[in-house]
């Protein structure tokens, strides 16, 4: 069958053989070329995170790419920055989904830009991974039928963070929490999921009504740290990204509300490496973020030993915390794309769930899953991050690491949290 766009071409006698001659009039056989797009923060409040995401997508593509790409031809990455802003997002969006036709998109890391972009990318009937949009507001818009079925995410909703953030806290003693957030998407998903965890094991929310909120682009934060602090809870818990949050904390130390009965609990937005630098050191020489505890998404799925192990190689560091996402986000698009033998999109998202879930051969590493895909066989892909088994929302269940900053600045995994889920059913 000859494409429309060869269809007009070839009008004129023994120039439409020719041409239907050539690959460019022609389909059968070559099922094309498949070109994804990257959506992720290189600048703004999230860009501590999205150009190590970057790497890891790209590293992904590259490691397929030199064990035969998918369906025979190599990859092709374009790469857009969502410059942590739903407007850039939306626009960057719009390019990659109708200008430069990509077949699916792995983004949206901030869940405001992942809101922005996922109405783009289902009007076009593209695919969009989202490695680290965890806002509870998809899970309840899938099961809206708003996504018609191109929308997942390898990092769990905030409806599990929620939960394992209202453990953590009761499991250190504590009480009474007070909230301080970013006022977006990502901040008030998980007030909403927190406040009804917390309280169900016997905590109080002292400014449940009312949290201390300040907007994705503000640069002073006395007023919201001193409202967090009044009412004397035995922990602030602070829902931020690095940018910001590092000045909050920087805030509450020159208030000085650190180090004092009331502690400090944190989200996976401030789990980045360098979180401790970004805060800086006391007069005395002393990380001011040392003894902060939080939550993020536990990243010890099957394949993360081999992930971090070229991560480390490729790049001389330690990948950060949604690396492993990204990576089986890009893995998950592309084994998908081998099994429809398709670069159509509508084709792909179906076939999204096929490749991460029971039933199939359980299988860690992306080229022997292509492999194993060429020849008919079912596979079961075992990530970086997780088993990512996807539900019929698109989202993936998981445990949650508990980390903290080390008096020496760095980062480290202290424990983990079961969670149920309950809420996300």
């Amino acid at each position: 069958m000859t494409t429309p766009q060869c269809q007009k071409t070839c009008q004129h006698g023994i120039f439409c053989l020719l041409l239907l001659l050539t690959s460019a009039c022609q389909t059968t056989g070559t099922p094309g070329k498949l070109r994804i797009g990257t959506l992720l923060p290189i600048t703004g409040d999230l860009a501590a995170y999205g150009s190590s995401m970057q790497n890891s997508a790209q590293l992904l593509v590259d490691t397929v790419n030199a064990c035969g790409g998918v369906l025979g031809q190599p990859v092709e990455v374009l790469s857009q920055d969502n410059q942590t802003e739903p407007a850039a997002a939306a626009a960057a969006m719009t390019q990659l989904a109708e200008v430069n036709r990509v077949s699916g998109v792995v983004g949206g890391v901030s869940s405001a830009t992942a809101s922005a972009e996922v109405g783009i990318a289902v009007r076009n009937q593209v695919v969009l991974i989202s490695p680290s949009s965890t806002s509870p507001i998809f899970t309840e818009r899938a099961r809206n039928g708003d996504f018609k079925g191109f929308w997942f995410r390898t990092a769990p909703p905030d409806t599990y963070q929620g939960e394992a953030l209202a453990k953590l806290a009761k499991a250190q003693g504590i009480e009474s929490v007070s909230i301080l957030a970013i006022n977006n998407d990502y901040g008030n998903g998980l007030i909403s999921s927190f406040v009804p965890a917390f309280e169900a094991l016997g905590g109080k929310v002292l400014n449940k009504s009312s949290p201390a909120r300040y907007p994705p682009d503000s640069t002073t934060f006395d007023s919201v740290v001193a409202a967090a602090y009044s009412s004397r809870p035995d922990a602030v818990l602070l829902i931020a990204y690095p940018e910001t949050g590092s000045l909050v904390l920087k805030t509450a130390y020159q208030q000085g509300l650190l180090g004092k009965t009331t502690r400090l609990l944190v989200t996976d937005g401030m789990k980045k490496t360098e979180i401790a630098d970004l805060v800086g050191k006391n007069a005395k020489g002393e990380y001011i973020a040392t003894g902060i505890v939080g939550t993020a998404p536990s990243t010890g799925g099957p394949a993360f030993k081999d992930f971090r192990e070229q991560f480390r190689a490729q790049y001389k560091r330690e990948p950060e915390v949604f690396d492993p996402n990204t990576w089986d986000a890009t893995a998950l698009l592309l084994m998908a794309t081998e099994a429809a033998k398709s670069i159509d999109s509508s084709v792909i998202k179906d076939r999204i769930r096929e490749v991460a879930n029971p039933p199939g051969e359980a299988v860690t590493d992306v080229c022997q899953a292509l492999s194993l895909i060429r020849e008919g066989r079912e596979v079961n892909y075992q990530g970086a991050s997780g088993n990512v088994d996807l539900n019929a929302l698109g989202d993936v269940t998981g445990s949650y690491d508990i980390w903290t900053v080390e008096p020496d600045g760095s980062v480290k995994v202290i424990g983990a949290i079961a969670v149920s889920g309950e809420g996300n059913k």
